[in-house]
């Protein structure tokens, strides 16, 4: 989730990380962006200080308070060993100062999800599967299969919870955002094209439900 006030920077920032395949939803209010963060379980939050509302200092600290540990890249105008520390000190993971380039923001963000990835499971395994979460890679049989960003994003919600049923409301809110308000049945053209490069049986059908991550055959 990005939260940022400054809409032109914030569509730029959306409209690249998407192109990267992550799926990001946009807020401009430190207090919407709050709320959103408590409701919805991100995998990482690029947070503005200068917010209306509430600044994001106060949203930092109000997350941590409240025990969410999601991954957050503090963005300001400000610049300054004070504010950093001040951004660090409320338990902010990294922080860039504006104007920042694209590539260093990317590579930020890459980081911080690596990071996390190597604290919980960066490598989910399902049968002959491995899904590897920080290189962003999956191998069948030791052999790599290429997949685009959102067959990988698609296939990794899958992987998450192996063996259970997905519905397909809970990986759309996961790989698009929460703008999204196009056909739920685009995850089949992603669940097919899967099936071709996977297998088939890896990837079960649950009618009416959704679908389910198995070992295969």
């Amino acid at each position: 989730m990005i939260v940022e006030d400054e809409q032109r920077l914030a569509r730029s920032l959306a409209r690249g990380l998407r192109a990267e395949g992550y799926a990001v939803d946009v807020v401009h209010d430190g207090l919407e962006g709050l709320h959103r963060a408590g409701e919805d379980a991100y995998d990482l939050v690029v947070l503005d200080i200068m917010l209306p509302g509430m600044n994001g200092y106060r949203v930092c600290a109000a997350l941590r308070a409240a025990g969410n540990e999601v991954p957050i890249l503090m963005l300001t105008a400000k610049d300054g060993e004070y504010d950093e520390a001040e951004g660090l000190d409320t338990g902010a993971d990294d922080y860039l100062t504006k104007p920042f380039s694209y590539v260093v923001l990317v590579a930020r963000v890459k980081a911080l999800l690596r990071r996390r990835g190597r604290s919980a499971q960066p490598v989910l395994r399902v049968g002959t599967l491995a899904v590897d979460q920080g290189a962003r890679r999956v191998e069948r049989d030791g052999t790599e299969v290429a997949l685009t960003a959102k067959e990988f994003a698609v296939l990794e919600q899958l992987a998450l919870r192996a063996g259970e049923v997905v519905s397909k409301a809970e990986i759309l809110e996961h790989v698009w955002d929460f703008a999204y308000d196009g056909d739920v049945n685009i995850i089949e053209v992603y669940v097919s094209a899967l099936r071709r490069k996977l297998g088939a049986g890896h990837i079960v059908t649950v009618r009416g439900a959704g679908y389910r991550l198995v070992a295969g055959a």
